[in-house]
């Protein structure tokens, strides 16, 4: 299968994933990969990123995802460039979990070049103030 996005510098964000082709609407772009753990140490290790990046002054980026009532995939690991997909209010792509797999799949057709989003998901009342659309 021919990789259907490519890294480069965001706007919104930092590094993003962009088309490196058209993609047609329900489309499987990328998986949401990394180190699969228990709830309880997916816990500790967004807890882990959190107070990183407070002592690093910047955004805090948790890349820990849920996968089922069971497991959480942690997706901080170099080889997983799904984490570099920014967050829109208004997104080309959703997540889908599919035996036990994430997937980053597309809910729109979507154009060569353009910047590849999702809605993460945030709480009005905490994580939503820090990441205004």
């Amino acid at each position: 299968m021919e990789q259907l996005w490519r890294k480069k510098k965001s706007k919104v964000h930092g590094s993003g994933l962009f088309a490196s082709q058209n993609i047609k609407k329900e489309e499987k772009v990328i998986e949401y990969i990394g180190d699969k753990v228990t709830k309880k140490e997916g816990d500790k290790r967004a807890d882990k990123q959190i107070n990183k990046a407070k002592k690093n002054n910047n955004n805090g980026m948790v890349y820990v995802f849920e996968l089922n009532k069971m497991y959480d995939i942690d997706g901080d690991v170099s080889y997983n460039n799904a984490r570099l997909i920014n967050h829109s209010c208004e997104p080309n792509c959703e997540v889908e979990i599919t035996d036990n797999r994430i997937w980053i799949s597309s809910i729109k057709n979507i154009k060569k070049g353009s910047e590849l989003s999702y809605n993460y998901g945030y709480s009005y009342d905490t994580d939503y103030i820090d990441h205004v659309c």
